[in-house]
């Protein structure tokens, strides 16, 4: 997904929902971003959950990032899968 590099922070640049059949704590997932990047994760609502801006964006350091989030159940051992999100960033003319 393109991001211009000059949307402001708190932006919402993509949206996703987690499911897990499971019931009780087995069924609970919890979400994360592993890598340091600048973006941050926030929980929407029920299982939604929405990748923000969280710091500025410069095209000319960084074009493109890989945003790995990572989901785990609540179970014993917790089950565990990843997702890799494509954020391309749009140059701004900034000069």
């Amino acid at each position: 997904s393109p991001v211009p590099e000059d949307t402001p922070l708190g932006t919402v640049v993509a949206i996703f929902n987690v499911q897990d059949r499971d019931s009780g704590a087995n069924g609970e997932v919890r979400c994360s971003i592993a890598e340091s990047v600048p973006f941050r994760l926030e929980r929407s609502f029920g299982n939604y959950y929405r990748v923000v801006t969280a710091e500025e964006l410069d095209r000319e350091e960084v074009a493109e990032y890989n945003v790995t989030v990572r989901a785990a159940d609540g179970g014993s051992p917790a089950l565990r899968s990843s997702a890799v999100l494509a954020l391309r960033v749009l140059d701004v003319n900034d000069n």
